[in-house]
């Protein structure tokens, strides 16, 4: 399969029926029709729906993607890509390394909250979009491995829980993945990462002892 052009790319693109597509019109169609996808899905959504619906041709909705496969993927991407940044940039700005791993596991909630039940069923079920999404959820988990070793080496959670943690936040993001945890709890996928960061936080929190006794 060819590898299609970086969406960050500023030239026009001409398609097969020399259609040329101003950028910014193009980068707000596929704003347009990302918001349709990630609204409704994607397994009914025809390509001439589309074009009707952005008020667009044809000819127009086919220089963002060569084929429909081609813009469901690029919709796909562009979603974690730009969640992630945003995710990040969050992350970035909250001082506290026991808070960052709330901030990031939240921000993955409010982004898994921004699709809808049918894009999601339609993205674990179609392989080219799963894979995609086991791509960022292997990302999640490592990213937050990270953030779990930042507060142990800051002292903030306690060394001898942050591996185990890791790899419960794993395990989890394979179950949210597969389905498993969330037929089982009745949670969305974002209401399962929010409630992850606070399953986390309680457990690694460096401080006394919960079963000490006052007197």
């Amino acid at each position: 399969m060819t590898a299609q052009p970086d969406s960050r790319d500023r030239r026009p693109r001409r398609t097969t029926r020399r259609r040329v597509v101003d950028t910014n019109r193009r980068d707000e169609l596929l704003r347009q029709a990302q918001a349709i996808i990630l609204a409704e899905g994607f397994t009914t959504v025809t390509m001439d729906e589309l074009a009707q619906r952005l008020g667009c041709s044809k000819a127009t909705l086919y220089s963002l993607a060569s084929t429909k496969e081609q813009l469901v993927l690029a919709v796909t991407r562009a979603f974690f890509r730009d969640a992630t940044a945003e995710i990040e940039q969050a992350v970035q700005a909250e001082p506290d390394p026991r808070q960052r791993i709330r901030v990031y596991l939240t921000g993955v909630g409010t982004a898994m909250r921004r699709h809808s039940h049918a894009f999601y069923d339609d993205m674990v079920g179609y392989e080219p979009t799963a894979q995609i999404y086991r791509k960022n959820s292997a990302a999640a988990a490592h990213r937050v491995h990270e953030l779990i070793e930042e507060g142990v080496q800051t002292g903030v959670f306690r060394a001898l829980n942050g591996h185990f943690a890791a790899h419960v936040v794993a395990v989890t993001i394979d179950a949210v993945q597969s389905g498993v945890l969330l037929e089982r709890t009745g949670l969305t996928a974002g209401d399962a990462f929010s409630e992850l960061g606070d399953l986390l936080l309680d457990g690694l929190s460096a401080g006394q002892s919960t079963s000490t006794v006052s007197a």
